[in-house]
């Protein structure tokens, strides 16, 4: 399964991929914000992203990761903020080559550790994610606050 950094080229399949995972959490937006607000992510480089494809070329689904310091462990780390595949290939190995790029990413760069959070209800990325070692927080709540 091919997955490489997104680049600009990448951008329209990219918007089309991330259009599907707002609609999975139930907040669509339309294609050409979503467009625009990877293209600052691209220019800006403030994320990183993969995308899988398969031999056609074909986009099957996306990862994004966001750079934070863990203050705790006194290190860098990763958030995987995002992770999409489309559903007609769900379960057939994309997810976990999205994930296994990050993890070759988070390595490489020196990090401590990837962060990721996922529905309650997303019991699918669950066992993927406990199957690939991740282990759930159970020390820690998460908060919000909306501020739009």
């Amino acid at each position: 399964m091919p997955v490489h950094a997104v680049t600009f080229a990448d951008l329209d399949d990219l918007a089309a991929l991330f259009c599907g995972y707002l609609e999975f959490y139930q907040v669509p937006r339309p294609l050409d914000e979503v467009r625009a607000f990877l293209e600052r992510r691209l220019e800006q480089g403030d994320s990183t992203l993969f995308i899988a494809r398969d031999d056609a070329g074909t986009a099957l689904g996306f990862t994004q990761l966001y750079p934070f310091l863990s203050s705790l462990a006194l290190a860098p780390a990763w958030l995987l903020s995002d992770l999409y595949v489309v559903p007609t290939v769900r379960r057939r190995g994309v997810g976990e080559a999205l994930m296994n790029a990050a993890r070759a990413h988070a390595e490489r760069s020196g990090a401590c550790g990837i962060q990721l959070e996922t529905a309650k209800t997303n019991l699918a990325g669950q066992a993927l994610y406990e199957r690939l070692g991740y282990k759930q927080d159970d020390l820690f709540y998460t908060y919000w606050l909306s501020l739009i």
